[in-house]
């Protein structure tokens, strides 16, 4: 009976699933010896009640002891996007792991399905709120109706009023997408540019289209000489079909034969560059897009493109981060009010290191 009276209460001083905790820290908490907390603890992880991590730490494999189970809503943004595919399949993994129920309901890229799903978490009663929705004019009611029923919430990528944010370090990964632009230009057109074409995204707001600016700023670094009237600006839905069809507008207007684009994501990169091509100028692009989700690895695989790189964000990983912090949020922990995710450029040169089951090469 003390065996399991001591197993209890090395269970009970985890807060979640979340938590790793040293021998020295149980000992801490418990006020057990350190010889007994030590064979309740290689006890507890042969009964697969406690996993080891990194062989000095330990966390839980099962819920906490007199812990509901936590159920999280996600409003992913849209499931048209690869991005934000691979984004809720990193929650769930994580959310699984963490024996958390998540509920998925999809925004699809509309303030309309937003507000109506917004709705639905608050019925349902969720613990937490990970949203996933661009349109900043209705940022404010969607965090109201949230707010209203005491529900704290993780904005993904599009800040919200009062919430945690989690997303890209957009003024950062425009930077790198323009000096990538820019040294391609060096190398491959002499420096020689016609014109700047910029791929913008109004209604997510500033915060977003900071990558725009981050990305020409990038360029006007090595290219300084380029001049306002040839950086060109198409305000774009954020959707493949709707680039497609201003980009080519534009190019019915613009005679430029060297043309550096930045797109404010990749289905906008492809868009751009699908236009390029109906119009049998492909050759006269270079276009970097945003995010390197899983819609472009098959162009970047392929020899000769001119979409040349992605900024990357790995929503593969977002889970990793995301979950744990709600955890935090849940429990009473200091959480910062932005978490950025790392961002490297993503080439055809190095695509197959950061996603080695990659496309073949067409």
């Amino acid at each position: 009976m003390k065996s399991l009276i001591r197993a209890c209460q090395v269970l009970k001083v985890f807060k979640d699933q979340s938590e790793c905790l040293r021998l020295t820290d149980i000992v801490a908490r418990t006020g057990l010896h350190k010889t007994t907390a030590l064979r309740m603890l290689s006890t507890l992880v042969a009964c697969e009640l406690l996993s080891r991590v990194d062989e000095t730490k330990y966390k839980l494999a099962i819920r906490p002891l007199g812990q509901h189970r936590f159920r999280f809503g996600y409003g992913m943004q849209s499931a048209e996007f690869g991005f934000s595919r691979a984004v809720t399949d990193s929650l769930r993994r994580s959310a699984a792991a963490a024996d958390i129920e998540l509920l998925v309901l999809d925004n699809e890229d509309t303030s309309r399905a937003a507000l109506r799903n917004a709705d639905t978490f608050v019925r349902e009663r969720v613990d937490l709120v990970i949203e996933s929705q661009t349109d900043t004019r209705i940022a404010e009611q969607i965090f109201s109706r949230f707010r209203t029923a005491a529900i704290p919430v993780i904005a993904l990528e599009i800040p919200h009023p009062q919430t945690v944010f989690y997303g890209a370090n957009n003024s950062q990964a425009g930077l790198i997408a323009g000096r990538y632009l820019a040294r391609w230009a060096e190398a491959h057109w002499e420096s020689r540019v016609d014109e700047l074409l910029l791929l913008e995204l109004p209604k997510a707001g500033h915060v977003p289209n900071a990558r725009i600016l981050g990305g020409m700023l990038g360029v006007l670094e090595r290219l300084v000489w380029l001049s306002e009237r040839q950086v060109k600006i198409l305000r774009t839905t954020g959707h493949y079909e709707n680039t497609v069809a201003l980009t080519r507008a534009h190019l019915r207007r613009s005679r430029a034969e060297r043309i550096l684009v930045v797109a404010i994501n990749d289905p906008c990169a492809l868009g751009a560059l699908q236009a390029f091509r109906d119009a049998g100028r492909e050759e006269h692009c270079a276009i970097v897009g945003h995010n390197a989700s899983p819609e472009v690895h098959a162009e970047l695989a392929t020899k000769n493109s001119r979409l040349i790189g992605s900024v990357g964000y790995f929503p593969e990983k977002y889970g990793e981060g995301v979950i744990p912090l709600a955890l935090d949020l849940l429990g009473g922990r200091p959480v910062p009010p932005a978490t950025f995710v790392r961002h490297e450029m993503v080439t055809p040169a190095n695509l197959r290191a950061f996603y080695p089951a990659g496309p073949q090469r067409r």
